[in-house]
């Protein structure tokens, strides 16, 4: 069965291997539409790795998710044996060197029951893919790690130059709103309101926390507190409201979390200022948080489970 890593959602890349251009609309056996922008004509061996690029937009144009936010681009192994279940497998099943396709479908023909939350289930979600090579699994090795260490340069020194920016308009922020916040050496910049006496947050432990999470302007993008949620107008009867559990310096939160919450006591309250290399760095996560978002959260802690 063919290997897919992130399987849907893609950037329209045109690169110097692309041979024609052909822009008839085609049309998967699930009934999703997309068109070849230009397409290769050296068909893709069994065994050969396919790595790619790829955005999703929403109707309105809005890009929602892009693999150039990643660290390396996805990439799939072509084998002959693999069977399309879907016509987005269909469609990255049959792609070769040299393709650019742009996909039209509903978010829900599209990511099934996987539809993200700021999407309606029959709203129009545009992917763009792009081939960037088709390698021999004997040179993929070698090609992707060069590839990757190359992105992880490029990204790094991107982040840097946000970073200074968005330092730049968090103290200006703090100078505005009288706040008194102190600053870690990676740009996180937290007040403490209240101490907290319990067990000190270290890295490995279990912690609860409730949390409203804003951008600059205050607008409300999430929040663990139901009263909070009407306040803000975000109130879904759907979800709990109540603290949230994680494991602590496992990157199952972004950064800023990670590393702010370990200055804190079971008990007590902050306000996290956190800058977007901190955050959700390009990404866009839904209307609110567009990409390079500074990020501010109002936290307590409420529980600490030592592992």
């Amino acid at each position: 069965m063919k290997k897919i890593n992130n399987l849907v959602l893609g950037v329209l890349l045109v690169s110097s291997g692309l041979l024609f251009s052909c822009e008839k609309t085609q049309t998967t056996s699930d009934g999703i539409e997309y068109k070849y922008i230009n397409q290769g004509d050296q068909e893709t061996k069994d065994g050969e790795f396919v790595v790619y690029h790829f955005t999703a937009k929403t109707g309105s144009d809005s890009l929602f998710i892009s693999s150039y936010d990643q660290p390396v681009p996805p990439y799939l192994q072509h084998l002959d044996s693999a069977e399309a279940k879907t016509g987005i497998d269909e469609i990255f099943l049959n792609l070769n060197n040299g393709d650019s396709i742009v996909i039209t479908s509903t978010a829900e023909k599209i990511f099934l029951e996987n539809v993200p939350p700021f999407l309606e289930n029959d709203e129009t979600v545009t992917i763009s893919i792009g081939v960037l090579n088709v390698l021999e699994e004997e040179v993929f090795e070698d090609y992707f790690n060069d590839l990757v260490a190359e992105q992880q340069k490029k990204q790094s020194e991107q982040a840097g130059v946000q970073l200074d920016e968005d330092v730049q308009t968090i103290e200006s922020y703090i100078q505005e709103n009288n706040l008194d916040a102190s600053k870690t050496a990676s740009g996180l910049y937290y007040v403490i309101e209240e101490e907290g006496s319990g067990p000190q947050v270290e890295q490995g432990d279990k912690i609860s926390v409730n949390y409203t999470g804003y951008v600059l302007d205050g607008t409300v993008f999430d929040t663990s507190i139901e009263s909070k949620a009407k306040e803000a107008n975000t109130y879904d009867e759907n979800r709990p409201y109540e603290p949230f559990t994680f494991d602590v310096g496992q990157g199952m939160v972004i950064p800023g979390w990670d590393e702010g919450l370990q200055l804190l006591k079971e008990g007590a309250k902050a306000k996290f200022l956190i800058p977007s290399p901190l955050a959700y760095g390009p990404s866009q996560r839904g209307a609110i948080i567009v990409p390079n978002s500074i990020l501010i959260f109002d936290v307590e802690v409420t529980d600490v489970e030592k592992q």
